[in-house]
């Protein structure tokens, strides 16, 4: 049986002409010098910019590069296309109205085969969030964070993404746990955590002071407990 990997980054910070660290380490994962990597923008509504700066990300030398659009589609057998990639990239954005897309065309069932057939899932913001249960959103207000509760449910529990990159997450994140929403986890920019299965693998980050953290309620009080990281290098390892 395949193993199943899902890579969740905080945030991708722009890398200054260089491929980034954490998309480094997820091409590595594949063993493949020029891997296949599907792209999926659905949560900017297939917008031109978040397409070009997919093709940025992934240098052409290292992957052979294609993406799956909902609003003009092209692609006419969905499942065949995600199975067929050795890694699907989620792109940031409206991740509400993301997975309400994705269920009208049947995204997230080609999803959960491939995850289960070993295909490596990844992405930052919306990208990381959908795989969760459910956790923290600006998909219904763009200045006011909420909370999301109709994730995938790949992973257990709940997720907060750009945990040291927009003020509102932290407070919010503990707000709702303190209420009972799902323990979970949150992930600052730059950093990322690796799940095999269901399970941390390990907590990789692309700069020193970025890491992820485990977020619960014990008692009355939230606990948020560091999770050891490791600071990727140039090569991605």
């Amino acid at each position: 049986m395949s193993e199943q990997h899902i890579i969740t980054f905080g945030g991708l910070r722009p890398s200054r002409g260089r491929t980034h660290r954490l998309i480094d380490y997820v091409l590595s994962l594949t063993k493949k010098e020029c891997p296949k990597v599907g792209f999926i923008p659905t949560a900017t509504g297939d917008s031109a910019p978040s397409i070009v700066a997919f093709y940025d990300r992934f240098p052409s030398g290292r992957a052979e590069r294609s993406h799956l659009a909902l609003f003009n589609r092209t692609i006419e057998d969905i499942e065949r296309y995600i199975l067929s990639q050795d890694i699907i990239m989620v792109g940031g954005g409206n991740t509400a109205n993301m997975l309400a897309t994705w269920r009208v065309h049947g995204v997230h069932l080609a999803l959960g085969k491939a995850w289960h057939a070993g295909v490596i899932m990844c992405g930052g913001s919306a990208g990381s969030l959908c795989w969760f249960e459910c956790g923290t959103t600006d998909s219904f207000n763009l200045y006011k964070l909420e909370p999301l509760y109709d994730g995938l449910g790949f992973l257990p529990g709940s997720h907060c993404p750009h945990y040291d990159g927009e003020a509102q997450r932290r407070p919010l994140y503990h707000s709702l746990i303190s209420e009972g929403f799902p323990a979970g986890y949150a992930v600052d920019d730059d950093a990322a955590i690796h799940f095999v299965g269901t399970d941390v693998h390990q907590v990789i980050s692309s700069r020193e002071d970025a890491g992820a953290y485990y977020v619960e309620k014990k008692g009355d009080q939230v606990i948020e407990s560091p999770l050891k990281v490791t600071l990727l290098t140039d090569d991605g390892r």
